[in-house]
């Protein structure tokens, strides 16, 4: 091949890649988007943890609203209280307040109160259970207690206890609804902590039927909702509904008839002291 013409191809080509870079410099010059530096900065002070519980996306998507003013430090359910004073004041913000949410499981019926029908062998998974004849359960609303909530988890905020049931610690719980996606039946609820009225049964059955299933379970007899205050607990298909929208009009009056102790008063952890025969510590 003539020397010429490959000098001459190669100076084509670095003439069109010279081109290119000087345009795609220009360009980034002119369509380059400014972002405001403090983002990196307040990004850096998050968790990092991407848990969504704050309502974003991710941590450098709140990172965003607050350098922005849409949301206010106290939306990030990981900060303690001194990381979100200093995220505020490096951003000479109101730090807000926000009510501490966490995971409630809405069951209280383990082994020791509900019916069992079969024995379920095989792979040890709230999701295979499911599958298959329900776990062995004779209630198809019950918490099967094989701990894919607790294993789902990345901060250590449930536990199985000596019945299999989850207890959630509210402490470390982030609300980040792992375990709202991973239980196959629907059991946990996330809710500001300043919710006490729970009911904690999912049963559709009513009555002594629901009762020979699970000793726990809400039979629909409507005394906690002639207790409580108008309007603020419901009767629908067997099952005690709680509005939650009401939730200042809740106190203990409700709980106090309940025949089975499916309705429960949450005091952090624990459940106050009342008169039912039983009673769970899950929270």
């Amino acid at each position: 091949m003539n020397p010429s013409l490959i000098l001459l191809s190669v100076a084509i080509l670095g003439g069109v890649a010279l081109t290119f870079a000087i345009l795609i410099a220009l360009a980034n010059k002119k369509l380059k988007v400014w972002e405001d530096p403090r983002i990196d900065a307040v990004n850096d002070l998050l968790p990092g943890s991407n848990c969504g519980a704050c309502g974003s996306a991710g941590c450098r998507a709140f990172a965003e609203g607050l350098v922005t003013g849409d949301v206010q430090p106290a939306g990030c359910t990981q900060l303690g209280a001194d990381e979100i004073v200093d995220i505020a004041e490096y951003l000479g913000v109101d730090a807000g307040e926000a009510v501490k949410r966490v995971a409630r499981l809405q069951c209280a019926g383990g082994p020791h109160v509900s019916l069992k029908q079969a024995e379920y062998i095989g792979l040890e998974t709230c999701g295979a259970a499911a599958a298959v004849a329900a776990g062995g359960s004779g209630c198809a609303w019950s918490c099967l207690g094989l701990a894919d909530c607790e294993r789902v988890c990345d901060y250590d905020a449930i536990y199985m206890n000596h019945y299999s049931l989850p207890v959630v610690v509210p402490d470390r719980c982030t609300a980040c609804g792992d375990c709202v996606d991973e239980c196959p039946r629907d059991l946990f609820e996330i809710m500001p902590v300043t919710q006490r009225l729970i009911v904690q049964c999912k049963s559709q059955i009513e009555g002594d039927e629901a009762e020979e299933i699970c000793k726990v379970a809400c039979t629909g007899c409507g005394l906690c909702a002639t207790d409580a205050a108008p309007g603020l607990i419901e009767i629908i298909n067997g099952l005690a509904v709680i509005d939650y929208d009401k939730n200042e009009l809740a106190d203990l009056k409700a709980i106090e008839r309940c025949p089975t102790g499916a309705i429960v008063w949450v005091e952090g952890q624990q459940f106050a002291d009342m008169p039912q025969p039983l009673r769970s510590e899950v929270a």
